[in-house]
Protein backbone atom coordinates (compact mmCIF):
# COMPACT_ATOMS: atom_id res chain seq x y z
CA UNK A 1 0.00 0.00 0.00
CA UNK A 2 1.62 3.10 -1.06
CA UNK A 3 2.12 5.91 1.83
CA UNK A 4 0.77 8.85 0.43
CA UNK A 5 2.61 12.61 1.90
CA UNK A 6 0.56 15.30 2.59
CA UNK A 7 -0.17 18.12 0.71
CA UNK A 8 -0.14 22.30 0.97
CA UNK A 9 -3.96 21.46 0.71
CA UNK A 10 -4.33 19.39 3.30
CA UNK A 11 -2.48 21.76 5.53
CA UNK A 12 -4.56 24.80 4.75
CA UNK A 13 -7.77 22.36 5.81
CA UNK A 14 -6.26 21.50 8.83
CA UNK A 15 -5.47 25.41 9.59
CA UNK A 16 -9.32 26.41 8.81
CA UNK A 17 -10.56 23.33 11.23
CA UNK A 18 -8.05 24.43 13.69
CA UNK A 19 -10.19 28.27 13.00
CA UNK A 20 -13.66 27.00 13.39
CA UNK A 21 -15.41 28.99 15.27
CA UNK A 22 -17.69 26.23 16.78
CA UNK A 23 -15.53 23.03 16.62
CA UNK A 24 -11.72 24.79 16.41
CA UNK A 25 -8.66 24.63 19.02
CA UNK A 26 -9.85 27.38 21.41
CA UNK A 27 -6.35 28.98 21.61
CA UNK A 28 -5.97 29.00 17.81
CA UNK A 29 -9.39 30.85 17.13
CA UNK A 30 -8.66 33.67 19.75
CA UNK A 31 -5.56 34.51 17.88
CA UNK A 32 -5.00 37.46 15.90
CA UNK A 33 -2.12 39.27 13.34
CA UNK A 34 -0.51 40.54 16.51
CA UNK A 35 -0.67 37.43 18.65
CA UNK A 36 1.11 34.94 16.32
CA UNK A 37 3.34 37.91 14.32
CA UNK A 38 6.07 37.06 17.53
CA UNK A 39 6.16 33.42 16.83
CA UNK A 40 6.45 34.09 13.08
CA UNK A 41 9.70 35.29 13.80
CA UNK A 42 11.08 32.84 16.04
CA UNK A 43 10.35 30.63 13.59
CA UNK A 44 12.71 32.45 11.21
CA UNK A 45 15.18 32.52 13.98
CA UNK A 46 14.93 28.45 14.64
CA UNK A 47 15.44 28.11 10.67
CA UNK A 48 18.38 30.22 10.95
CA UNK A 49 19.89 28.32 13.48
CA UNK A 50 18.89 25.18 12.07
CA UNK A 51 21.15 26.33 8.99
CA UNK A 52 24.05 27.61 11.25
CA UNK A 53 24.29 24.24 12.69
CA UNK A 54 24.23 22.03 9.00
CA UNK A 55 21.36 20.03 11.10
CA UNK A 56 19.17 19.18 8.21
CA UNK A 57 16.27 16.83 10.00
CA UNK A 58 15.75 20.25 12.04
CA UNK A 59 15.67 22.14 8.93
CA UNK A 60 13.13 20.08 7.51
CA UNK A 61 11.09 20.21 10.58
CA UNK A 62 11.88 24.12 10.99
CA UNK A 63 10.78 25.23 7.48
CA UNK A 64 7.68 23.29 8.30
CA UNK A 65 7.06 25.29 10.97
CA UNK A 66 7.78 28.58 9.15
CA UNK A 67 5.66 27.50 6.40
CA UNK A 68 2.44 27.04 9.51
CA UNK A 69 3.19 30.73 10.08
CA UNK A 70 1.96 31.89 6.76
CA UNK A 71 -0.76 29.88 6.35
CA UNK A 72 -1.87 31.17 9.42
CA UNK A 73 -1.82 34.52 8.58
CA UNK A 74 -3.62 33.78 5.24
CA UNK A 75 -5.88 31.80 6.63
CA UNK A 76 -6.58 34.78 9.48
CA UNK A 77 -6.42 37.14 6.13
CA UNK A 78 -9.25 34.88 4.29
CA UNK A 79 -11.70 35.29 7.01
CA UNK A 80 -11.61 38.87 7.28
CA UNK A 81 -11.90 38.83 3.44
CA UNK A 82 -8.20 40.44 3.03
CA UNK A 83 -6.49 38.08 1.01
CA UNK A 84 -6.41 33.96 0.19
CA UNK A 85 -3.35 31.39 0.76
CA UNK A 86 -3.43 31.30 -2.67
CA UNK A 87 -3.10 35.63 -3.36
CA UNK A 88 0.10 35.10 -1.45
CA UNK A 89 1.21 32.36 -3.48
CA UNK A 90 0.41 34.40 -6.59
CA UNK A 91 1.82 37.74 -5.60
CA UNK A 92 5.21 36.05 -4.85
CA UNK A 93 4.93 33.81 -8.37
CA UNK A 94 4.40 37.43 -10.05
CA UNK A 95 6.95 39.43 -7.95
CA UNK A 96 9.69 37.00 -8.95
CA UNK A 97 8.91 36.64 -12.42
CA UNK A 98 8.96 40.51 -12.48
CA UNK A 99 12.26 40.70 -10.55
CA UNK A 100 14.14 38.49 -12.91
CA UNK A 101 13.51 39.40 -16.48
CA UNK A 102 17.44 38.43 -17.10
CA UNK A 103 15.95 34.47 -16.20
CA UNK A 104 11.68 34.80 -17.66
CA UNK A 105 12.54 37.83 -19.87
CA UNK A 106 12.25 37.87 -23.48
CA UNK A 107 14.96 37.49 -25.24
CA UNK A 108 15.90 40.78 -25.96
CA UNK A 109 15.27 41.66 -21.92
CA UNK A 110 18.19 38.90 -21.14
CA UNK A 111 20.52 39.74 -23.69
CA UNK A 112 20.47 43.70 -22.37
CA UNK A 113 20.76 42.47 -18.43
CA UNK A 114 23.05 44.83 -16.35
CA UNK A 115 23.28 43.50 -12.94
CA UNK A 116 25.04 46.40 -11.43
CA UNK A 117 22.15 47.91 -8.60
CA UNK A 118 19.36 45.94 -10.76
CA UNK A 119 17.27 44.62 -7.50
CA UNK A 120 17.52 48.26 -6.15
CA UNK A 121 16.72 49.98 -9.67
CA UNK A 122 13.65 46.97 -9.89
CA UNK A 123 11.89 47.70 -6.55
CA UNK A 124 12.11 51.25 -7.11
CA UNK A 125 10.95 50.94 -10.06
CA UNK A 126 8.26 48.59 -8.33
CA UNK A 127 7.37 51.39 -6.24
CA UNK A 128 7.04 54.45 -9.08
CA UNK A 129 4.34 52.19 -10.50
CA UNK A 130 1.87 52.18 -7.17
CA UNK A 131 -0.45 54.71 -6.74
CA UNK A 132 0.52 57.86 -4.88
CA UNK A 133 -1.88 56.70 -1.98
CA UNK A 134 0.43 53.56 -1.71
CA UNK A 135 3.75 55.56 -1.85
CA UNK A 136 2.83 58.71 -0.28
CA UNK A 137 3.70 57.30 3.43
CA UNK A 138 7.12 56.10 2.12
CA UNK A 139 8.69 58.87 0.04
CA UNK A 140 11.25 59.21 2.84
CA UNK A 141 14.97 58.04 1.35
CA UNK A 142 14.76 55.60 4.72
CA UNK A 143 11.11 54.45 3.71
CA UNK A 144 10.86 50.31 3.42
CA UNK A 145 12.77 48.93 6.68
CA UNK A 146 10.62 47.07 8.89
CA UNK A 147 10.53 48.06 12.01
CA UNK A 148 10.51 44.16 13.71
CA UNK A 149 13.72 43.24 12.32
CA UNK A 150 16.60 42.58 14.58
CA UNK A 151 18.31 46.46 15.92
CA UNK A 152 21.53 46.10 13.97
CA UNK A 153 19.96 44.22 10.84
CA UNK A 154 17.37 47.30 10.56
CA UNK A 155 20.67 49.47 11.83
CA UNK A 156 22.82 48.09 8.29
CA UNK A 157 19.48 48.75 6.37
CA UNK A 158 18.83 52.13 7.25
CA UNK A 159 22.47 53.16 6.41
CA UNK A 160 22.76 51.57 3.29
CA UNK A 161 19.27 53.46 1.92
CA UNK A 162 21.17 56.76 3.05
CA UNK A 163 24.49 55.51 1.59
CA UNK A 164 22.47 55.82 -1.42
CA UNK A 165 21.71 58.92 -1.33
CA UNK A 166 24.91 60.12 -0.52
CA UNK A 167 24.95 60.11 3.05
CA UNK A 168 28.12 57.93 3.89
CA UNK A 169 31.55 58.40 5.01
CA UNK A 170 33.69 57.58 2.01
CA UNK A 171 36.57 55.29 4.20
CA UNK A 172 37.14 53.76 7.29
CA UNK A 173 38.16 56.44 8.61
CA UNK A 174 36.15 58.77 9.75
CA UNK A 175 33.97 55.61 11.20
CA UNK A 176 37.09 54.67 13.35
CA UNK A 177 37.03 58.85 14.74
CA UNK A 178 33.45 58.42 15.02
CA UNK A 179 33.62 55.13 16.89
CA UNK A 180 36.09 56.98 19.66
CA UNK A 181 33.81 60.16 19.54
CA UNK A 182 31.00 57.77 20.70
CA UNK A 183 32.97 55.74 23.22
CA UNK A 184 33.78 58.45 24.69
CA UNK A 185 30.41 59.99 25.23
CA UNK A 186 29.80 56.68 26.94
CA UNK A 187 32.41 56.97 29.15
CA UNK A 188 30.90 60.47 29.92
CA UNK A 189 27.63 58.97 30.82
CA UNK A 190 28.53 55.96 32.85
CA UNK A 191 31.00 58.62 34.81
CA UNK A 192 28.87 61.42 35.59
CA UNK A 193 28.11 61.92 39.44
CA UNK A 194 24.59 60.71 38.68
CA UNK A 195 24.60 58.77 35.76
CA UNK A 196 20.81 58.73 33.61
CA UNK A 197 19.97 55.17 32.51
CA UNK A 198 18.11 56.75 29.61
CA UNK A 199 21.55 59.01 28.92
CA UNK A 200 23.39 55.90 29.37
CA UNK A 201 21.14 53.59 26.70
CA UNK A 202 21.15 56.14 24.36
CA UNK A 203 24.87 56.65 24.35
CA UNK A 204 25.22 52.67 24.01
CA UNK A 205 22.52 52.78 21.17
CA UNK A 206 24.76 55.09 19.46
CA UNK A 207 28.14 53.02 19.72
CA UNK A 208 26.28 50.15 18.52
CA UNK A 209 24.96 52.02 15.41
CA UNK A 210 27.98 53.05 14.58
CA UNK A 211 29.77 49.63 15.29
CA UNK A 212 26.91 48.37 12.86
CA UNK A 213 28.27 51.12 10.26
CA UNK A 214 31.68 49.52 10.64
CA UNK A 215 30.85 46.07 9.72
CA UNK A 216 28.85 47.60 6.83
CA UNK A 217 32.16 49.07 5.27
CA UNK A 218 34.11 46.13 6.21
CA UNK A 219 31.19 43.97 4.60
CA UNK A 220 31.13 41.99 7.52
CA UNK A 221 27.45 41.51 9.20
CA UNK A 222 26.75 42.53 12.73
CA UNK A 223 24.46 39.81 13.12
CA UNK A 224 26.66 36.69 11.71
CA UNK A 225 30.12 38.30 13.60
CA UNK A 226 28.45 38.95 17.49
CA UNK A 227 26.32 35.25 16.58
CA UNK A 228 30.59 33.98 15.70
CA UNK A 229 31.32 35.68 18.57
CA UNK A 230 28.69 34.05 21.09
CA UNK A 231 29.75 30.79 19.77
CA UNK A 232 33.13 31.23 20.67
CA UNK A 233 32.45 32.57 24.28
CA UNK A 234 30.36 29.60 24.81
CA UNK A 235 33.24 26.81 23.60
CA UNK A 236 36.36 28.52 25.30
CA UNK A 237 33.81 29.02 28.35
CA UNK A 238 33.03 25.26 27.95
CA UNK A 239 36.71 24.15 27.90
CA UNK A 240 37.32 26.65 31.28
CA UNK A 241 34.33 24.39 32.62
CA UNK A 242 35.98 21.26 32.37
CA UNK A 243 39.42 22.32 33.63
CA UNK A 244 37.83 23.04 36.22
CA UNK A 245 35.84 19.84 36.50
CA UNK A 246 39.30 18.15 35.99
CA UNK A 247 40.08 19.73 39.21
CA UNK A 248 36.91 18.98 40.76
CA UNK A 249 35.51 22.39 41.26
CA UNK A 250 32.53 24.13 38.96
CA UNK A 251 32.84 27.60 38.27
CA UNK A 252 30.80 28.72 41.30
CA UNK A 253 33.74 27.07 43.77
CA UNK A 254 36.38 29.12 41.85
CA UNK A 255 37.18 32.71 41.19
CA UNK A 256 37.80 35.54 38.14
CA UNK A 257 41.83 34.71 38.75
CA UNK A 258 41.17 31.48 38.36
CA UNK A 259 38.84 31.70 35.83
CA UNK A 260 40.58 34.46 33.89
CA UNK A 261 43.84 32.02 33.87
CA UNK A 262 42.29 29.20 32.62
CA UNK A 263 40.36 31.36 29.61
CA UNK A 264 44.18 33.16 28.36
CA UNK A 265 44.97 29.44 28.64
CA UNK A 266 42.21 28.06 26.48
CA UNK A 267 42.52 31.03 23.74
CA UNK A 268 46.62 30.14 23.60
CA UNK A 269 45.86 26.40 22.87
CA UNK A 270 43.33 27.71 20.02
CA UNK A 271 46.02 29.75 18.79
CA UNK A 272 48.32 27.28 18.41
CA UNK A 273 46.00 25.19 16.42
CA UNK A 274 44.96 27.71 14.34
CA UNK A 275 48.67 28.96 13.41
Amino acid sequence: MVNSKHNIDTLLSIMEALRAPESGCPWDIEQTFATIAPYTIEEAYEVADAIERGDFTDLEEELGDLLLQVVYHAQMAREDGHFTFDDVVHGIAVKMIRRHPHVFGSDEERASFDPEDFWERIKQQEKSDKTPAQTSADSSALAGVPLALPALVRAIKLQDKAARVGFDWPSMEPVFDKIREETGELEHAVSHENPSREKIAEEYGDLLFVLANLGRHLGVGPEDALRGANAKFMRRFGEVESKLLDQGKSPGQSDLAEMDRLWDEVKRNEQKVES
